[in-house]
């Protein structure tokens, strides 16, 4: 059974999912302060974490933050509704997805759902037979899903990883936004190209000294790293 922690204020929300994750054989824990959320991650085993936006002690994104110098366990953002910023800075910070409230449990198990399948599943690349990618300063194992930049492990979420696996898999070919996310989250993601731009240019700033995602403008990204 997967085991999932919700950290949100809100006294009333938990035990509603929980009832409805448990039909479908997911186990849903809670806690309303960020501090009793933290002191249950790192005591217990989590599939993943939903942080609400505003918290007391410290707010969602801080908390993000927290959870991802720790873990790289899959993170989904509940924020206000309509408001982009919110989502653009989650993802920013490391989140791998949001949703807007008010919401339908179903949509929010669905998400939860699509992180896990995404965390778990065997990163895209050119031939299912191939371990490793080898590139000039950058090593990226498919099997272990690690990443070395100029010999240095690089720390990446779960999406970075598939974003960079799916680009370095096929070198030179261009990939637009749309394709990224179809690839990345299916075609049912109820998600906007903005979020592209977002994640490759947090992989770039991890990826650094290395230049190896080109944009190409109107088209998309592209992976120019040489072999070795």
């Amino acid at each position: 059974m997967r085991r999932i922690l919700i950290i949100d204020d809100d006294e009333w929300l938990a035990a509603p999912l929980a009832a409805f994750f448990k039909r479908f054989e997911v186990e849903l824990a809670s806690a309303t302060r960020p501090s009793t959320g933290l002191a249950m991650l790192r005591a217990q085993p989590f599939d993943a974490v939903i942080l609400d936006v505003m918290l007391p002690e410290m707010d969602g994104f801080e908390l993000c933050r927290t959870i991802r110098r720790e873990s790289d366990l899959p993170i989904i953002m509940l924020t206000a509704r309509g408001d982009v910023m919110d989502r653009v800075v989650g993802l920013e910070i490391g989140a791998d997805d949001y949703l807007p409230k008010p919401f339908e449990p179903r949509e929010l198990l669905a998400r939860i759902q699509t992180v896990l399948r995404r965390a778990r599943a065997p990163a895209p690349a050119a031939s299912t037979t191939l371990q490793r990618l080898n590139f000039d300063g950058l090593q990226i194992d498919l099997e272990r899903r690690q990443v070395r930049c100029n010999g240095g492990l690089v720390e990446l979420t779960s999406t970075e990883f598939e974003l960079l696996a799916l680009l370095a898999g096929e070198p030179q070919k261009v990939f637009s936004r749309d394709e990224i996310l179809n690839r990345l989250r299916g075609h049912e993601a109820d998600l906007y190209t903005r979020a592209v731009d977002i994640l490759v240019s947090r992989l770039r700033r991890k990826l650094e000294p290395l230049d190896c995602i080109k944009t190409l403008r109107n088209a998309g990204y592209t992976f120019a790293g040489a072999r070795v």
